[in-house]
């Protein structure tokens, strides 16, 4: 298996075989092309056979319009939310962190080539909710004046994920991690964008809370299933890439009831809104 530390060069030897799932995933990550990036074809039904070797991309491409940076402002503050433009900008960072998703989806794809297909298929389908969330933001910014590109991003997920060594640090840090912790924050602006008035910008976050607790019920199930039993909330702590932890991973209120729709047992649900972060 290829390692993190020293993936494969791009050469006519390492890109999967043409026609197959896993070519249609390594040519969605490494598109430079914003259409391609928003709606791409739908994948062939036909997987490489016999299964290629892991590959660990490193990178995502990235398409000229967007101008990724190592940081960007802080998140809004809830009145902040009344300024159309800065309303927009947290728009966009949605928008990318659904882009961040669905490329980090077929990552895993061709990183873990040796897991069981159901988790793979599972991994396109959710690939397909992010791209679908990316056409509501991308919709909605046009309604607020702006398009995709007219606000810097940066690759905040990409720098973590890839680091995972396994399936299960991937279901625990991207699904019950970052997925986790986007029901908190769906709802929360979903609250938010009520009060400044902005109904379609609050429509779309409870479309993405619903499919999101689907996508965390996705992430117990195989992390239950590789663990041998519940999701178990310190188990969860160890998988997670250093130095992440569960106060990073949730956001504030938290929202129970989606969580546990989601499937996670109530002891694990009150172990993390309980977590006292030793880093903080």
């Amino acid at each position: 298996m290829t390692s993190p530390e020293s993936p494969p060069r791009r050469t006519a030897e390492t890109e999967p075989p043409a026609g197959t799932v896993e070519r249609w995933a390594f040519d969605y990550v490494r598109s430079r092309d914003l259409a391609h990036k928003t709606a791409p074809p739908p994948p062939p039904d036909a997987w490489a056979h016999p299964r290629p070797a892991a590959l660990r991309l490193r990178a995502p491409g990235r398409p000229p319009e967007l101008r990724v940076v190592p940081r960007t402002a802080r998140s809004l503050r809830r009145h902040e939310l009344r300024s159309v433009k800065k309303r927009a900008a947290q728009i966009h960072t949605f928008w990318h962190h659904e882009l961040q998703a669905a490329e980090l989806m077929c990552w895993a794809v061709l990183a873990f080539p040796d897991a069981e297909e159901g988790f793979r298929r599972g991994l396109l389908r959710i690939a397909g909710d992010e791209l679908r969330h990316m056409g509501l933001y991308a919709g909605h910014l046009a309604r607020l004046g702006f398009a995709v590109g007219d606000f810097p991003v940066r690759d905040w997920f990409w720098q973590r994920v890839p680091q995972c060594r396994d399936p299960l640090q991937f279901v625990a840090l991207l699904g019950l991690g970052l997925e986790g912790g986007n029901l908190d924050h769906s709802q929360r602006y979903d609250a938010w964008f009520e009060e400044v008035g902005d109904h379609d910008a609050a429509a779309i976050q409870r479309v993405v809370c619903r499919d999101e607790i689907g996508h965390v019920a996705f992430a117990a199930r195989w992390f239950a299933e590789w663990t041998g039993g519940a999701v178990d909330f310190e188990r969860w702590c160890r998988e997670l890439v250093p130095p992440l932890t569960p106060a990073l991973l949730r956001g504030r209120p938290l929202n129970r009831s989606a969580r546990l729709d989601a499937g996670l047992p109530p002891e694990f649900v009150d172990a993390l809104a309980a977590f006292a972060d030793p880093l903080r």
